[in-house]
């Protein structure tokens, strides 16, 4: 879903979704997704109530990823969500979370009813801006969602985002892509995102460790990512190789530690562009990315 599309009472979802058949699941995403499509930028951030069942949810998952990232996750990321004090009992509220990012980094978070267009969502970083769901996945499967939910959106990407440094990063991600104005740039961008602010790797402490948002709130992957073929943090190797969202990921990229991601990719970002892909990349690779 994009904002803008108007929101129907019985909440469409993909077949292979675990809430499909659920009827009032359905209503229950419906109407959460109507207080993101109503939001208008500045506003108050509107609240959910959410009910006993998805603070139940969100209890049990965020308990289980705090251990886990004791054990798979990089610092930083883990630092950034002992730093937004998130509450345990139940689901954050986005306000309140946004209102913490303020204060740590600069970051707000802003509400919307579901997926919204690639370039949408890169460019509010640019601003500072992570645009945010509000709903939680399905009770019957806990530890896994096909699509974002708040325990992705805050527990992932929000954790990034209270850590100065990478709260950075994706503000220069954010610009660069702004400056990827061709389908082909864009690509190649995306590829380069998800193989580092979702799905990035790093060595620290002596071991692998993890720092993107896709596996800082994958309940399983996050165990599993060390059995993927581990390259070097290579940006054209990352922006020409293809992934599957429907699946763990089979290739992984990892940087030398936090710093060196950091670097790398600061300085890529400050520079990308259509002529910077027209040059180092469009000429060598031609239709094969």
């Amino acid at each position: 879903m994009t904002t803008g599309t108007p929101v129907a009472q019985d909440f469409a979802l993909p077949s292979d979704h675990p809430g499909v058949s659920d009827a009032a699941y359905r209503i229950r995403r419906a109407q959460i997704a109507q207080i993101g499509q109503s939001y208008v930028s500045g506003d108050p951030t509107p609240e959910v109530g959410y009910t006993r069942a998805e603070d139940e949810l969100w209890q049990l998952v965020a308990t289980q990823l705090e251990r886990k990232h004791e054990r798979f996750a990089c610092r930083a990321p883990r630092d950034g969500v002992v730093a937004l004090q998130l509450r345990r009992d139940g689901v954050p509220q986005l306000g309140d979370v946004s209102a913490r990012l303020r204060e740590l980094t600069g970051f707000r978070v802003e509400p919307v009813a579901g997926l919204v267009p690639t370039r949408q969502f890169y460019g509010a970083l640019a601003d500072r801006c992570f645009l945010s769901t509000q709903y939680i996945r399905h009770t019957s499967v806990p530890f896994y969602t096909p699509e974002p939910d708040m325990v992705h959106e805050v527990i992932g990407h929000c954790g990034m985002l209270a850590d100065p440094r990478l709260a950075e990063l994706s503000r220069l991600a954010g610009e660069a892509s702004l400056r990827a104005t061709s389908n082909e740039a864009m690509a190649f961008f995306s590829r380069v995102f998800w193989f580092t602010l979702e799905f990035g790797v790093a060595y620290e402490e002596g071991e692998l460790r993890c720092y993107g948002a896709g596996l800082l709130s994958s309940f399983g992957e996050i165990e599993m990512f060390r059995n993927a073929e581990v390259r070097p943090f290579d940006i054209v190797a990352m922006g020409a190789t293809p992934y599957d969202i429907t699946q763990y990921q089979p290739v992984l990229f990892a940087g030398e530690s936090m710093d060196h991601v950091i670097e790398t990719l600061s300085a890529w970002f400050r520079v990308y562009d259509d002529e910077w892909f027209r040059t180092h990349i469009a000429r060598s690779f031609g239709e094969r990315i």
